[in-house]
């Protein structure tokens, strides 16, 4: 079968301050010679910064030494901040969110899935910032998928049957698992199940999105008369259909993978990728902050 992927300008651009290396033909940039504590004070830089995360879908950057309020203020650019109810938050910056993992860290931080970080929220976030401050010495890579790609090359005749679908999606079913029932309880009521389209449009591009990840539970409008005559139709038929569609960001050409040093940093917009993080670097240490910012209505 040939494949077929968008044509891209070049392997490499140049913007007025960012000499930019794409990484794969489906998503990812390396950004050279850029400073982002500069980018986080001046407009004009931030502007061309934010024009090239909505192209290549995610940004990649070395030898950055920001300081905590600078990480902040680099991500606020885009928007409001937001906690993570599991995850903590530095203690000076809200919203700067520290995921420090060595043998004794929990497993439930759900980074080792393919998942869109926090769906299970109204407005999904739309995008982070995230830093790495302690690098292992091999492994802990991280990989992003995009997940336009993921839509545009299902076969028609799935297209079909998932227009007009929406899904729920669960922090209670994830975070939530590992933790007594009542706090469960009580996370779900703080955090009641969100429902999304499956196939989401970018707000920015117009581009269609298959939006369900490790974080989707269920489809709660596929139990009608043209799909389903027997209950066999329904269950299994509706589970197979998701795990397919959520087994689509597996597929490597549709992927970016980053080594990670210290003081290199990642900028995604998590409104149309996901994203995997390798947990391979056992005994070795892993420390990363990261700043989500508030997104928006999926509708």
């Amino acid at each position: 079968m040939t494949t077929t992927f968008p044509a891209p300008a070049s392997i490499n651009q140049s913007t007025n301050r960012f000499r930019v290396e794409r990484l794969t033909c489906s998503l990812g940039a390396e950004v050279h010679d850029t400073d982002l504590g500069e980018v986080s004070r001046d407009d004009a830089l931030f502007a061309q910064l934010r024009e090239l995360l909505v192209q290549h879908k995610v940004l990649f950057f070395r030898d950055q030494h920001l300081t905590r309020a600078e990480h902040v203020a680099l991500a606020r650019r885009f928007g409001p901040l937001e906690d993570h109810p599991v995850a903590p938050s530095d203690p000076d910056h809200p919203g700067l969110v520290r995921i420090y993992k060595d043998r004794t860290s929990p497993a439930e931080h759900f980074e080792n899935s393919f998942h869109c970080d926090a769906t299970w929220r109204a407005n999904p976030p739309f995008g982070s910032v995230l830093r790495c401050v302690e690098s292992p010495g091999v492994g802990g890579d991280t990989i992003w998928v995009n997940m336009v790609e993921a839509y545009r090359r299902l076969p028609d005749d799935v297209k079909r049957r998932i227009d007009g679908l929406r899904a729920r999606h669960s922090i209670e079913a994830s975070f939530g698992a590992r933790i007594p029932t009542e706090a469960r309880h009580s996370l779900h009521e703080r955090y009641p199940d969100a429902e999304h389209p499956v196939v989401r449009t970018h707000p920015d591009t117009g581009e269609k999105i298959l939006f369900v990840n490790s974080f989707t539970t269920h489809f709660v409008n596929y139990h009608t008369d043209d799909n389903v005559r027997f209950g066999a139709d329904y269950a299994p038929g509706a589970g197979d259909l998701l795990r397919y569609l959520i087994s689509q960001a597996a597929i490597p050409e549709y992927q970016v993978r980053w080594r990670w040093t210290e003081n290199s940093i990642a900028i995604w917009d998590n409104r149309c990728t996901q994203h995997y993080a390798v947990q391979d670097y056992w005994p070795g240490v892993r420390k990363m902050e990261r700043a989500g910012i508030v997104g928006e209505p999926t509708f």
